[in-house]
């Protein structure tokens, strides 16, 4: 599938149930032969990036939280950060216009130009193959992703607020309710 390439996004399809990916946004970082990886956009943690990450604190953007990039690695952090116009470099490597990974454990103030940071903890992957069968069965849309999905103030809208943006009838799954036999 030539359409999940890095900087697009895997919308969870009200039928994917799992609660690790229940109404999802995954922004792939990573697509090929080995599998896919990406993180979750709109799973916010209770959790200060301030006694994990003090040294960048202040370029992590609003809300001030560290997110739960998905199942795989929690205990190893993925940096996002938007730095517009800065080619990839050692420690940046662009993956939607200024949005991309930065190298966590370097210093912050050798890189220049983070104009906005987002910390997840773990990502969300899959094995060869194992992505492709899942778009198979109807559990994700992909979908164009925009630098401000990246660093939404209001991760908890992400969901509706891009199936609301898509064109024609897919922009009424934006409007699903979360348990259809409540309805």
């Amino acid at each position: 599938m030539n359409d999940i390439v890095p900087g697009r996004l895997l919308v969870a399809t009200p039928v994917l149930l799992d609660p690790n990916f229940f109404r999802a946004v995954i922004l792939i970082l990573e697509h090929g032969e080995d599998g896919a990886l990406g993180v979750t956009l709109n799973r916010g943690l209770d959790v200060s990036p301030d006694e994990y990450l003090p040294t960048w604190t202040e370029v992590i953007s609003a809300p001030n939280m560290i997110f739960s990039g998905g199942p795989v690695q929690r205990e190893m952090a993925v940096g996002l950060a938007w730095r517009p116009g800065v080619p990839e470099e050692e420690s940046w490597r662009p993956v939607l216009g200024g949005v991309g990974l930065i190298d966590l454990s370097s210093e912050p103030e050798t890189i220049r130009g983070v104009e906005g940071l987002r910390v997840f903890s773990g990502y969300a992957g899959w094995g060869p193959g194992q992505l492709e069968a899942e778009l198979a069965t109807g559990s994700w849309f992909v979908l164009d992703a925009t630098p401000a999905d990246a660093f939404t103030q209001e991760p908890d809208q992400l969901w509706h607020d891009v199936l609301r943006r898509q064109p024609n009838r897919l922009a009424l799954f934006a409007d699903y309710p979360p348990n259809p036999s409540l309805n």
